[in-house]
């Protein structure tokens, strides 16, 4: 049985589930892993889903506000037993949900390219690429993604 959960950042599993995400990211982004990861900090967040397999946190994403009209999607996380099973498109599809019930516009998000299965997952989600926006203009591993929520 599989459960979606609406929380914030203060959310344990949510927690856990960031730590695993953490170690993995710092080995992805090797060298660049410190200036990545002075912008994935949780504190604050509002708009948490964590996605349960048999009541087990498997999964997560987060959301906050970038602009009046727009969230940038965070913390996207499958624990690595659990992927290749829609998780993480469903916990997508519940950010854009919340993101269009509380009158945002349009989701942005920046992925890395040592991350060609998020890529790919935003791209079948119709994420389209667009300029890396700040903080991410000069790094060259950045991949930034818009889409605009219906």
């Amino acid at each position: 049985m599989t459960s979606l959960k609406r929380t914030n950042s203060d959310d344990i599993d949510f927690i856990n589930l960031v730590v695993l995400l953490d170690q993995d990211l710092a080995i992805r982004d090797g060298e660049d892993h410190a200036f990545y990861n002075q912008f994935n900090k949780t504190d604050k967040i509002k708009h948490v889903i964590v996605f349960y397999e048999n009541n087990i946190a498997v999964g997560c994403g987060a959301f906050r506000e970038k602009e009046n009209d727009s969230v940038e999607i965070k913390r996207m996380f499958v624990h690595p037993d659990y992927r290749k099973k829609g998780i993480a498109s469903a916990v997508l599809a519940e950010l854009e949900r919340w993101a269009k019930e509380v009158n945002y516009t349009y989701t942005i998000l920046e992925t890395g390219k040592n991350q060609p299965e998020a890529i790919n997952l935003y791209q079948k989600q119709n994420y389209t690429i667009i300029a890396n926006y700040p903080p991410y203009e000069k790094m060259d591993n950045s991949v930034c993604m818009k889409k605009t929520l219906q």
